[in-house]
């Protein structure tokens, strides 16, 4: 190895070994700062040098951590930064675009789309959170960026169920206006019907009876509630 190829590779090692070093030093604060929604002490890390896609000990991102935690300065801090990788994701392969659509924060689920978030993935996606919030800004943001209307989680769960159990009625509706597969079944054999009147939401239930029978008739109308 050449003299200049030696010295080239020592000063990658050493710009290595100083940004190992600055997360290993700074990690904690890192968080902390999170936690706190303390865009100062964010920033004034990320002028440092400081990776931004950092996560903490239990695999957890600093944007999802942020988007958890309400912390919505240091959220919009960190999308806007030029190194943040959109698709880093915890352990339970939760993205931060899962989380701001679970959430309910639209403008931020607008952005982490414009940085090419990836809005449809295998298993849980972010139609599913954002059914399960009842969102239906963001689940018209999603829809419009082709993402999957019956995507499957590991278990065959689709948005429509979802919706069913835990959103609102008018993301029921949402969904089947937009094409849902209301037939759908998941592992346990269970339809969007069956997960409305296990939750005992009866204006769920009603609109999934309607829209089954105008499928039997040829097909649920759209826009015809």
């Amino acid at each position: 190895m050449s003299a200049m190829l030696r010295r080239l590779f020592l000063t990658a090692l050493l710009g290595l070994c100083s940004a190992a070093a600055l997360a290993d030093a700074h990690s904690d604060e890192f968080f902390r700062a999170i936690r706190q929604d303390n865009d100062a002490a964010v920033r004034s890390l990320l002028a440092r040098g400081f990776d931004p896609n950092t996560k903490d000990e239990k695999g957890t991102p600093g944007l999802v951590m942020a988007l958890q935690e309400g912390s919505l300065r240091v959220a919009d801090l960190l999308i806007e930064h030029p190194r943040l990788v959109p698709e880093s994701r915890n352990a339970a392969d939760e993205s931060p675009l899962m989380m701001a659509a679970l959430k309910g924060h639209t403008e931020l689920v607008r952005r982490l789309i414009a940085r090419d978030a990836d809005v449809n993935k295998p298993g849980w996606a972010p139609l599913h959170y954002a059914a399960t919030g009842g969102h239906l800004d963001i689940m018209r943001q999603l829809l419009e960026a082709h993402a999957f209307i019956d995507a499957e989680s590991p278990n065959g769960t689709t948005p429509l169920m979802m919706a069913a159990f835990y959103g609102t009625p008018e993301a029921v509706k949402l969904l089947i206006e937009a094409g849902a597969d209301i037939g759908m079944r998941n592992q346990k054999g269970m339809t969007a019907l069956d997960f409305a009147q296990r939750a005992e939401r009866q204006n769920s239930i009603e609109l999934l009876q309607t829209a089954l029978r105008w499928k039997l008739r040829g097909g649920a109308p759209r826009g015809q509630w």
